[in-house]
């Protein structure tokens, strides 16, 4: 492991899918309480688009949604003793984006079959996108 990684930059405007627009994750928790009480599935966490910034994309049983998350890089440290740190991310930086809607868990594997080899893909958002095409 690196002594530092450094931040990769990106733009929350690229993953923007629907009129709610990007948004932190606590607003997404706040907007729909629902959201926050509800039992989330996730379906990876290695999701890229062409800028290589990763994704983690997760369902909400009780809204139907299927969102991604995009986090900052974590910047790693090591400190004099060669411990590796890792700093704390700001709840402001986790950005939300719902991408589309399953009525079941069911259904939505149906929908993502195959998506354990296809998030390993470059720019696997493409992948996934396509099956939850914009209305």
């Amino acid at each position: 492991m690196p002594a530092s990684v450094t931040r990769k930059t990106h733009s929350a405007t690229h993953i923007s899918r629907n009129s709610l627009g990007p948004m932190d994750i606590e607003s997404f928790y706040e907007q729909n309480e629902a959201r926050r009480e509800s039992a989330e599935f996730e379906f990876g966490s290695e999701w890229t688009d062409a800028s290589e910034n990763e994704y983690e994309l997760s369902w909400v049983e009780a809204t139907g949604e299927l969102y991604l998350m995009v986090e900052p890089e974590a910047i790693v440290n090591e400190d004099i003793f060669g411990d590796f740190l890792v700093s704390d991310e700001e709840i402001s930086d986790l950005t939300v984006v719902v991408i589309g809607k399953a009525a079941t868990l069911a259904a939505l594997e149906d929908t993502l079959q195959g998506w354990e080899d296809a998030m390993l893909d470059e720019n696997s958002l493409e992948w996934l996108y396509g099956r939850f095409p914009q209305d």
